[in-house]
């Protein structure tokens, strides 16, 4: 798979990479997870699962691998496949992202999954956890879903901290989730023109049923910045496990390929996209995902799936009532 530059941050990426989301714990928000793990729950079993999902990946070419410390044991599986594998720096770009806690204890039904906290001592904390997993292998360090309720982006200390990473030769991002993700990008868009914040890469959802956010996307690729395409598929709801509509459906058929392939074409065609993450908890879906980069989408097919749109609060109204599996 061709390389390409992430902005100008002079990390590369390529169109598809992979993110650990559905690959460190035994449970997450996708539809149908828990088939996908059935039989590999067992941290050891999982563990083996990430690693055959990360060869197939590598074999592939993908050159973009995201994790979080709230992944569960995401870090730890990616560290010690990259240590195991011997992949030189560079090899692959990798990023993680702070500001979220795993809670679950390895349980699927866990009441609480993580827990949310945006201050220095949990960016301090996380830092260290993190470069004990992947050593000098981080090259993007990521604010997990910053919204502007948080208060990170006002947070000085927080701030501050996040220069001195990034003059550490880190690159700073920032994911974004919920109805107000225009809003936080907005923002840290201004923060950052302005000499007051030290992004240079933003990871948001953008997909067929939640394209709201997109204008402001390729204001960041404008300004410079590397942009992660994230819930591609709608945590399931574009895969053949969810009524997907009768257009999109009849329009993966004419193309041989599966409703995921064509809804990630849909995203890699956006501008601003450096790379799309594929979260694939199978080699089976993985390959499918990666059938994505073959797929073109015209013009009058775009507009016809621009009309799959969902108003923002109807599609995080939703999402919020996915259950864990």
């Amino acid at each position: 798979m061709r390389r390409r530059l992430f902005g100008a941050t002079g990390l590369e990426v390529t169109p598809i990479g992979l993110g650990l989301a559905a690959l460190g714990r035994p449970g997450y928000l996708n539809l149908g997870h828990g088939d996908d793990l059935a039989g590999a729950q067992a941290v050891d079993a999982l563990r083996a699962r990430a690693f055959e999902v990360l060869d197939a990946a590598h074999a592939a070419g993908i050159g973009y691998l995201d994790v979080a410390r709230s992944y569960g044991r995401g870090e730890s599986f990616l560290g010690s496949w990259l240590t195991g594998r011997g992949l030189p720096g560079g090899a692959v770009t990798v990023g993680s992202k702070w500001g979220y806690t795993y809670t679950a204890d390895w349980q699927v039904d866990a009441e609480q999954h993580e827990v949310k906290d945006h201050t220095l001592p949990t960016f301090e904390r996380q830092l260290t956890q993190t470069r004990h997993h992947l050593g000098d292998r981080l090259d993007l360090y990521q604010i997990h879903s910053a919204t502007l309720d948080s208060g990170v982006l006002d947070d000085p200390a927080v701030l501050r901290a996040l220069f001195a990473l990034r003059d550490q030769g880190v690159v700073i991002g920032l994911s974004l989730s919920g109805p107000g993700q225009t809003a936080t990008l907005r923002r840290a868009l201004e923060l950052t023109a302005r000499g007051a914040a030290p992004f240079a890469a933003v990871q948001a959802t953008y997909n067929l049923l939640e394209p709201s956010v997109g204008p402001t996307l390729l204001a960041a690729a404008e300004a410079g910045w590397g942009v992660i395409i994230k819930e591609a598929l709608a945590n399931g709801r574009l895969t053949d496990r969810a009524p997907v509509p009768a257009a999109l459906r009849a329009m993966a058929e004419q193309r041989g390929v599966g409703v995921d392939a064509l809804a990630l074409a849909a995203a890699l065609a956006h501008p601003a996209a450096s790379v799309v993450l594929s979260g694939a908890a199978t080699t089976a879906q993985l390959t499918s995902n990666l059938t994505a980069v073959d797929v073109e989408v015209a013009p009058d097919e775009a507009a016809r799936l621009a009309a799959l749109a969902e108003p923002p609060e109807a599609y995080w109204s939703t999402r919020s009532g996915l259950v864990w599996t």
